[in-house]
């Protein structure tokens, strides 16, 4: 299994949403230059968080996007399932008698347990816990 941009992407946007909850909506431009990301590929990403109900849209000149739920409320598997699909680290399992089958169910179910256990509040917290700045080393 290979998340690709999209998926990547899409968390990337949740988070961001997830930074500004409770604030209003942000433009999606402003997401796209603060990450260094495109706006319209970014827009591609938009319906399908909006059609599942995580993301609700606000038009206007202050217009943009924001959380419909907590970001305590919303998995990375969420997020994942819904821009990438299935999560499965190897496809045919269930039609294969192979002894490997165990070994990948169990590293498939491992995956699964981590992205549903993580919050977009967690992404939050861990990536504030890492800004640059708090730990000064010297050699």
């Amino acid at each position: 299994m290979k998340i690709s941009t999209k998926g990547r992407y899409g968390l990337t946007v949740i988070v961001e949403l997830g930074r500004k909850y409770g604030e209003g909506p942000v433009p999606l431009r402003k997401i796209a230059e603060e990450q260094s990301l495109s706006e319209a590929y970014l827009e591609q990403l938009i319906p399908p968080l909006r059609n599942s109900g995580l993301v609700k849209s606000v038009r206007g000149a202050y217009g943009g996007y924001k959380l419909a739920k907590d970001p305590s409320e919303i998995t990375a598997g969420d997020i994942i399932r819904l821009l990438e699909g299935p999560i499965q680290i190897v496809e045919g399992l269930e039609d294969e008698d192979i002894p490997q089958r165990e070994l990948w169910s169990r590293i498939g179910d491992a995956i699964r347990g981590v992205l549903d256990h993580t919050t977009i509040k967690d992404l939050i917290e861990f990536d504030d816990s890492s800004a640059p700045g708090e730990y000064m080393f010297y050699i």
